[in-house]
């Protein structure tokens, strides 16, 4: 597992086409620019300047073993588990806590946009949308045990899609987790 303590990298993710090239990559395994381009429907230069961000920062690289030939380019995640922070390390360097509000601020309109549209009523269809809340009774080390239960589910089911890639009815889908305290604030 990859971690990662440049606050550069908070920075370099949080733009909202790069966030949702590492999403693509994280369910499809491995994809090329123009594969990308067509998921998120921007230009495949676009998508390869994103890329090339993204490989600078070491997030992404190429994945020549799932190149057709030498020149064809298809990118992966550093790490197929995703991106890991060791935030107190990132937060103590210079620009750390300014790259971290961005961060959170992209993160938290990103989170709200995921849920504004899973609430959101429409004409359509779509019986795998949903948003649930439970609050359950643990210790620490009991959600901490709930958060490995869950990812090991979500792996799985990353694992099957990685397995038949993008097409045949498949597109990406966002789990969005939250495991914490009841906020005393409400």
């Amino acid at each position: 597992m990859v971690m990662y303590d440049d606050p550069r990298i908070l920075r370099a993710i949080a733009h909202p086409t790069r966030n949702r090239v590492l999403h693509e990559l994280s369910a499809a395994g491995s994809l090329r620019a123009a594969d990308i381009a067509r998921l998120i429907d921007i230009p495949a230069n676009q998508a390869s300047f994103h890329l090339r961000q993204l490989a600078k920062y070491g997030l992404v690289e190429e994945d020549p073993d799932a190149a057709r030939d030498r020149r064809d380019r298809v990118w992966r995640l550093v790490d197929p588990d995703g991106i890991r922070f060791r935030t107190g390390d990132m937060l103590a360097q210079p620009g750390g806590r300014a790259a971290w509000a961005v961060f959170q601020r992209n993160t938290v309109a990103r989170g709200q946009h995921l849920v504004e549209r899973a609430l959101a009523v429409d004409d359509t269809e779509n019986p795998g949308r949903s948003v649930s809340e439970w609050s359950l009774l643990m210790t620490p080390d009991e959600a901490r045990e709930l958060m490995e239960e869950l990812a090991a589910v979500v792996e799985r089911r990353r694992d099957a899609g990685r397995a038949h890639g993008p097409g045949e009815g498949r597109e990406t889908w966002s789990v969005f987790q939250l495991i914490q305290p009841y906020p005393e604030d409400s």
